[in-house]
């Protein structure tokens, strides 16, 4: 295809693909999709060869949220039955992120729930980033708060954090579909106040919740402008209880072919599959790892994920190598660059699992979802509701029970 050859050439030379062109990915056929997968392929390679760098949650506290993000089963008025507690100790995040990284992680993210962190808190994950990097040389440490007051990033840096991740989720002009307590604005923001802190910035997005094609490439094109270091790419987990319980439209092609836009939008960063992979993609993840290079390992913040060993299995199996603590995640260019970069090639900062909340404030009342619903195509309304596959985190922090990583 003319198109998968023009967008190549562009992600080799770091270009922008024409906002047609990524919309033209997203509507490429079926017949179509392993031609999308090799071509998105050869832009990974290019800037990630084979490595697959792993991400590891730790979700310090759970539940009980004042925000009211659609998405989120620690949202308020929450009805799903996840784990609710308070603040970690130290020392019990340090044990919890000490499972990822024997698991072969190299990056712990640190997540809790609120809008935003009070001094206090800062104070309190700033202990808990100390006590983990005294026990494990070279991790690399993401903390995921909220809402940065000024201030608060360079505290976090000075903290010995290496990155902040802060999810913008959706396009601009469908944030009010899923969230009324906060501003798209608000995200940006703290985006922005994470790099200019000198954080390695880190922001995604979430698929499936009733948003176009439009909307997907929107999104990834503000993400683009933000330039962050690490792009996590989260599927919707439809958690009973939540607003969005109800919406399955995804299916493990339509993924692919997100994921394979994000590459060829953002073609020399880190592409993270985060929330959600298990249950949208399934058995198609491993061709998912030919166009990201990131993923979670294990459990997500309130929902169980693939076993650790599973994943490790998945990626040898596959023909991928995990990325060492030794090994640079980001291309040369970007590191260089002193500020990490850029999503391409303009040079101006990951974490990011939405199921949990932690990653900042965002939602809507339930009855505020059908506008949005309205807009989804009808192609990607051919998943099967698979609440089989959506289980509760009930092991890791938070228990007496032993993670799985």
């Amino acid at each position: 295809m003319d198109l998968l050859n023009t967008l190549v050439d562009k992600g080799l030379r770091r270009e922008l693909p024409t906002r047609e062109e990524a919309l033209a990915v997203l509507a490429t056929s079926d017949d179509e999709l392993l031609d999308v997968v090799t071509a998105a392929g050869k832009v990974r390679r290019q800037w990630f060869g084979r490595r697959v760098k792993l991400n590891y949650l730790v979700n310090l506290k759970s539940g009980l949220c004042p925000e009211d993000c659609s998405y989120c089963s620690q949202r308020l008025g929450s009805k799903a039955g996840i784990l609710k507690y308070t603040w970690l100790k130290p020392d019990q995040a340090s044990e919890a992120a000490a499972a990822g990284l024997a698991g072969g992680a190299k990056r712990v993210c640190l997540v809790a729930s609120g809008r935003g962190p009070t001094d206090r808190d800062v104070d309190r994950v700033s202990d808990t980033i100390k006590a983990i990097k005294d026990q494990n040389e070279g991790v690399e440490v993401c903390a995921c708060l909220g809402l940065l007051s000024d201030g608060q990033a360079e505290r976090l840096r000075e903290a010995g954090a290496d990155a902040y991740n802060h999810n913008l989720n959706t396009s601009e002009s469908t944030y009010g579909d899923i969230t009324t307590t906060h501003t798209y604005a608000d995200r940006v923001d703290t985006v922005q106040k994470a790099h200019a802190a000198g954080l390695s910035a880190c922001s995604g997005l979430i698929a499936g919740m009733g948003e176009s094609d439009e909307d997907l490439v929107d999104v990834v094109y503000s993400l683009r402008a933000l330039d962050p270091d690490s792009v996590p790419v989260n599927f919707l987990i439809p958690v009973e209880g939540t607003p969005l319980a109800k919406e399955w439209n995804l299916t493990p092609q339509r993924c692919l072919r997100i994921l394979a836009m994000v590459r060829f939008v953002c073609p020399d960063v880190e592409v993270r599959i985060a929330g959600g992979r298990e249950v949208h993609l399934r058995t198609m993840q491993p061709l998912a790892l030919h166009l990201a290079n990131s993923i979670f390992l294990g459990d997500y913040l309130t929902t169980e994920g693939q076993a650790g060993k599973a994943d490790l299995e998945m990626i040898a199996d596959a023909g991928f190598e995990v990325e060492g603590t030794g090994q640079v995640t980001l291309p040369e260019h970007r590191v260089t660059a002193g500020t990490g970069g850029g999503c391409g090639s303009h040079a101006d900062a990951g974490c990011g699992s939405h199921e949990g909340g932690g990653c900042g404030p965002c939602g809507s009342a339930a009855d505020e979802q059908a506008p949005a619903a309205a807009r989804v195509p009808e192609t990607a309304r051919a998943s099967e509701a698979r609440t089989d596959l959506v289980a509760v985190r009930r092991r890791g922090a938070g228990t007496d029970l032993a993670p799985n990583a």
